[in-house]
């Protein structure tokens, strides 16, 4: 005997969970019309469909940053493509997690395992069918003495978090637009990886002896393009994205300001994408 299921009981169940209304009407039928029980079903689905869709590369997605008066953190939420970053589903989600780490400090990604954002991730997994994951996060405690700059660029996908003492809060966003913009890998040049530079000197010397030029030369070819990388990687030596006449230590020098730490997220960064045809696309699609 089949269960006479209403319209509206259809449209409660996806009002809160997302899932197509088909989907929706088997669970309830499947139930004998019991929502809870149906809720349960569709939830253990969509855990089951998000673990499956766990192992897909997402590579795209947005960045969302929150500032709140004892922190700030900004925050890359991943999808497979932009096409489901602009979903309306998405946007809404990257909200309940904007809400989320408004309310509660947030410094790992584990933070959200046990909480209702990772609930609400299995369910945008079912409903757009992409990964989606929350991937990387970066928070700095705020002091009275501190200030913050928190920069989005336009598309979403690219974002930094300064914090200085002295200056203003423009001086602070400032230097979050130029650390997104130059991407310095360092404060100072004798704060640098040592394990970073020894690996681009050594690339600088293959290069020299390829010249065949005498010795001394080649030490200072080396040194002075050792000189250069160090110029460009390290913050307080680059130029200053707003007035490349002057250094980024010249400009927060005349603003009596100090920078105390940076971090840039670019959405994607360091994660390897396979190359996949239309053909395979669709069927990884299918699955």
């Amino acid at each position: 005997m089949s269960m006479n299921i209403k319209a509206s009981q259809v449209k409660e169940l996806r009002d809160m969970t997302g899932v197509a209304m088909m989907d929706c009407k088997k669970a309830l039928v499947d139930c004998e019309g019991d929502i809870q029980k149906a809720l349960d079903q569709l939830r253990s689905n969509s855990a089951l469909k998000a673990e499956k869709k766990s192992s897909r590369v997402a590579a795209d997605g947005i960045l969302v940053s929150v500032k709140t008066n004892d922190y700030a953190t900004i925050l890359e939420i991943n999808s497979e493509t932009d096409f489901a970053a602009k979903d309306s589903n998405f946007l809404d989600f990257a909200e309940k997690v904007k809400n989320y780490i408004s309310n509660n400090k947030v410094t790992e990604i584990s933070s959200f395992n046990e909480s209702e954002i990772e609930e609400a991730r299995e369910s945008l997994v079912q409903t757009i069918g992409e990964n989606i994951q929350l991937r990387r996060v970066s928070t700095i405690d705020l002091d009275s003495n501190m200030k913050v700059g928190l920069y989005i660029h336009s598309d979403s996908k690219l974002g930094s978090i300064v914090s200085i003492e002295g200056g203003s809060d423009e001086v602070a966003k400032d230097i979050a637009m130029h650390v997104a913009a130059f991407n310095p890998i360092c404060l100072s040049e004798d704060k640098i990886d040592k394990e970073v530079l020894d690996r681009e000197k050594a690339i600088y010397e293959n290069q020299a002896q390829e010249s065949e030029k005498p010795k001394e030369i080649m030490e200072k070819m080396v040194e002075g393009k050792v000189k250069k990388f160090l110029g460009e990687v390290s913050l307080l030596s680059q130029s200053f994205v707003k007035d490349p006449e002057m250094t980024v230590q010249d400009y927060i020098g005349s603003e009596n300001a100090n920078i105390i730490s940076f971090t840039r997220l670019k959405v994607g960064e360091g994660i390897e994408v396979e190359t996949k045809d239309f053909a395979d696309e669709v069927a990884e699609q299918l699955k």
